[in-house]
């Protein structure tokens, strides 16, 4: 008689235990909360916002930003049913501010392998690839230049954001010319308008606001091999997992299958141009 009670009880260990692991599994998937609604809780979602026009413009008088990926930061914000909160950073620090936590996602960040160890990406919500813009009547830079070995020459010096996918793309092409690294989009266009560099390294759709408010000089070469050619997407935090970063996803190629992005590009171009006369 002991000897069967024994053995009945055995057999309910496993499966009261199986009862037991499921009913916690169960607690934990009910209380298990996401990152975005950790945001959602906070109220508000933050960008880390780097200016590099049309993606990210600020207005000096205003504070205001704006710019497609700025409209987009506003959106997800919108989605979430949150306010969205910009805080200003530079190139440099946009992917250690983001581990840091000083915000919720860093704003138009080109996809790179060294990038990826530090940080997650989105979905593109577009795809670029790196140009460089010139006065057509350089004489440092010969005609009908087409590839980087044309233009890494000594004497010529090229302007590029510090710390940006262009500036680590021309770092690593160039073994002669010059790189003249400055902090911000304003100051490497003034480098070349000026005369001080040769060379302006910038993504091509950003090069093309360059050349097209500067008609009568001003030119763009997409070298042959590319540079790079980069989707631009939301940087994300490193640890998020796949369900909150499905989120991100979900919201993006919604915005890009529709042609949203394509018309906030066009709107961010308009502006910059318009700012330009």
């Amino acid at each position: 008689m002991l000897s069967k009670l024994i053995t009945s009880a055995l057999r309910a260990t496993p499966a009261l235990a199986l009862m037991v692991s499921l009913s916690g599994t169960t607690a934990l998937a009910q209380t298990a909360e996401g990152y975005w609604q950790g945001v959602q809780k906070a109220g508000v979602l933050k960008c880390g916002a780097a200016v590099a026009p049309p993606y990210v413009m600020r207005d000096p008088a205003t504070g205001e930003y704006s710019g497609f990926f700025a409209d987009l930061c506003k959106e997800f914000a919108d989605a979430l049913k949150v306010k969205p909160e910009f805080v200003d950073t530079t190139w440099d620090n946009i992917v250690a501010g983001l581990q840091a936590g000083k915000w919720n996602v860093s704003l138009a960040l080109n996809r790179t392998p060294a990038r990826a160890m530090a940080v997650q990406f989105s979905v593109p919500a577009m795809e670029y690839q790196i140009s460089l813009a010139y006065n057509k009547d350089n004489p440092k830079i010969p005609a009908g230049a087409a590839t980087v070995a044309d233009i890494d020459k000594e004497g010529v010096t090229l302007a590029v954001m510090s710390g940006t996918a262009q500036d680590k793309a021309i770092s690593a092409a160039v073994k002669t010319a010059t790189i003249m690294r400055l902090p911000g989009n304003d100051e490497t266009r003034l480098a070349v308008t000026s005369k001080r560099a040769d060379i302006l390294v910038d993504a091509s759709d950003t090069n093309q606001l360059f050349t097209q408010s500067n008609p009568d000089w001003a030119v763009a070469m997409n070298p042959t091999p590319a540079l790079a050619k980069q989707g631009v997407a939301f940087g994300l935090p490193h640890d998020l997992s796949a369900a909150d970063v499905d989120v991100v996803n979900i919201f993006l190629e919604e915005k890009v299958a529709t042609g949203h992005v394509e018309e906030l590009i066009h709107k961010a171009v308009d502006e910059v141009l318009a700012g330009a006369k």
